[in-house]
């Protein structure tokens, strides 16, 4: 995919992997979903692209599950401002 970590994110290590893995996945389902308005796909070809999508999304999802609490961490640590 497109996506580009060369760059660490400015976060603990965790958290950025996490998010380097998310941007990954979101870079898959926007990939997929473009193919979907793709004219001319065949029956087969929308099938294949939805069931990727449908593991992509269900990725994301398990993915996700604790990173609100892991950013609202990082968010906590940080130095409070004057």
């Amino acid at each position: 995919m497109i996506y580009n970590s060369q760059k660490s994110l400015a976060v603990n290590s965790t958290l950025a992997t996490l998010l380097d893995e998310l941007g990954e996945e979101c870079e898959t389902v926007i990939f997929l979903l473009t193919q979907l308005k793709l004219a001319n796909l065949t029956e087969e070809q929308k099938g294949d692209i939805l069931a990727e999508l449908t593991g992509s999304i269900t990725h994301l999802h398990v993915h996700t599950d604790k990173l609100p609490e892991l950013i609202e961490d990082e968010i906590l640590a940080l130095p409070e401002q004057e």
